[in-house]
């Protein structure tokens, strides 16, 4: 059985793959089964953006599959940038990680560091061939530190700036410990509660 995980981000699909290795499934990409299409993510909640991009690549794969959308959310700049995160910057295309880090910074300069939390946020969305849907959404709070952490994540702008004061640390899946990972990842939190869902419909 093959679980298609419907993301254009690879360190997305890497950590969804290690979070659910331990399923007796094959878990496989968008390149794996050929599929290039973007879907537009016309909602105006990550829910509906998760559900719409699950929805869309199960009908086109024929396969279950698990899409997410998520973003960050600073709280003294309302909210933003919220659900358009990756056009927060530029409406007609996706910014750079480094575009975002640099910009995230740039709006927060002299504001102090009790004014700076955060949270990243994320709704899982996993649709099954036959139209059931379930999701799962979950969030961690930190503040953005007042300089990028050196520890780069690929296709994870947020966490490069995301410090967690309960740890002493960034939040970066390298950096955590696999206990911390375990405890504080919120798309590991998000995947345990879809977890059962996914094996039952799966096996």
């Amino acid at each position: 059985m093959k679980l298609l995980i419907a993301t254009t981000n690879p360190g997305k699909l890497i950590e969804i793959r290690r979070f659910l290795g331990d399923l007796p499934v094959e878990l496989i990409g968008l390149k794996d089964v050929g599929i290039i299409d973007i879907v537009e993510e016309t909602g105006k909640t990550f829910e509906e953006n998760a559900i719409l991009k699950a929805k869309y690549y199960c009908h086109k794969s024929g396969l279950p599959t698990l899409a997410d959308d998520g973003g960050a959310e600073i709280d003294v700049l309302g909210g933003e940038p919220g659900v358009k995160t990756r056009r927060w910057i530029h409406k007609n295309r996706d910014s750079t990680d480094e575009e975002l880090i640099v910009y995230t910074l740039k709006r927060l300069e002299g504001v102090p560091s009790k004014k700076r939390g955060m949270q990243m946020r994320v709704v899982l969305a996993f649709a099954s061939p036959d139209g059931r849907i379930h999701t799962a959404t979950e969030k961690i709070r930190g503040v953005v530190a007042l300089k990028p952490s050196n520890d780069r994540l690929e296709g994870f702008p947020f966490r490069s700036i995301m410090y967690l004061p309960e740890v002493g640390k960034f939040y970066n899946h390298d950096v955590l410990t696999p206990e911390e990972n375990e405890r504080l990842n919120h798309r590991i939190r998000a995947l345990e509660q879809l977890k059962p869902i996914i094996r039952q419909s799966l096996t």
